[in-house]
């Protein structure tokens, strides 16, 4: 009996649920709470190893003895370079290798009118969202080229991509991500590593609760104001719907997507609102003034 014969190279293997990332590694900063947790959770739920990153060090020790031997917490601020470099040695050290970085740590930053924004708080928001994935790229790089493959994720933001959905410093950083994602891209693909950017609306987590509802632990509050203002009816955005983007871009189902921003937005970035757009019901055509129809 002949053996099956081999697939090609991009022809994807095993993608049974539960095994997208089996025997994959991977780095994700912000992963304590919100996005990043719900990632952790989904990428070890797939048979991924996650190496954490995080301010919040309850929540991400917790989080981590939670999920067991697959994960591994250090204390990270991502505008030390030196930390994000010690989450990428030690997901090699401990692991073996590195196949997704997720860069995810970020915050709201700066508030306000242009002409009122403290420099100092513009400069912390850009060290934060910015800097921050800089680093994570650069190190993620400097393991993956030389190993000949790997996935860089970036989250960006519809505040990226276009105007008037976020606070300057915040739009100025995640579009920013989004052109430097594009870049990272034309570099890597010569050594077999991909880089794309996730670009979400707002999610029922706890920096959203904090924003709009200004009390981080209302999540139910945030998600029924989420629903209520969706373009697609009554859904709200989740920390799942982005962990689920992340998951097909570390995966090697996405293995010929790169230098992409991939939406997860309901739409909003196309035009959309909640309810129907105008010109969606039927009338006779519109001609010259004062005129309709065909007759």
């Amino acid at each position: 009996m002949q053996g099956k014969p081999a697939a090609p190279l991009y022809q994807v293997e095993g993608n049974d649920v539960g095994n997208r990332l089996e025997n994959k590694v991977a780095v994700i900063t912000g992963a304590a709470s919100g996005i990043g947790a719900a990632t952790t959770r989904l990428f070890i739920e797939q048979g991924c190893k996650v190496v954490m990153g995080d301010l919040q060090d309850a929540e991400g020790q917790a989080l981590a003895e939670e999920l067991g031997e697959a994960a591994l917490y250090l204390h990270c601020d991502v505008t030390r370079e030196e930390d994000v470099a010690a989450l990428v040695k030690t997901a090699v050290d401990q692991f073996g290798r590195l196949d997704c970085m997720f860069n995810n740590a970020g915050i709201v930053g700066a508030l306000g009118p242009i002409d009122t924004t403290p420099a100092e708080e513009w400069k912390f928001t850009l060290d934060v969202m910015l800097n921050g994935v800089f680093y994570g790229m650069k190190h993620a790089a400097a393991v993956m080229k030389p190993q000949g493959s790997g996935s860089i994720v970036s989250m960006s933001s519809v505040a990226g991509v276009t105007g008037g959905l976020g606070p300057h410093a915040y739009c100025a950083a995640k579009s920013a991500i989004v052109g430097l994602t594009r870049n990272l891209a034309t570099e890597l693909g010569a050594y077999g590593v991909r880089a794309n950017a996730i670009a979400a609306y707002s999610m029922a987590t706890p920096m959203v609760a904090e924003a709009y509802l200004e009390d981080h632990q209302d999540i139910e509050g945030a998600t029924k104001m989420l629903a209520e203002e969706s373009p697609i009816r009554g859904r709200p955005g989740t920390a799942l719907d982005v962990a689920n983007a992340a998951l097909w871009l570390a995966s090697d189902e996405s293995g010929y997507t790169s230098g992409h921003t991939l939406t997860t937005d309901a739409g909003v970035t196309t035009g959309s609102m909640p309810g129907p757009p105008r010109f969606s019901e039927y009338k006779p055509m519109m001609r010259e003034a004062g005129k309709s129809g065909l007759e």
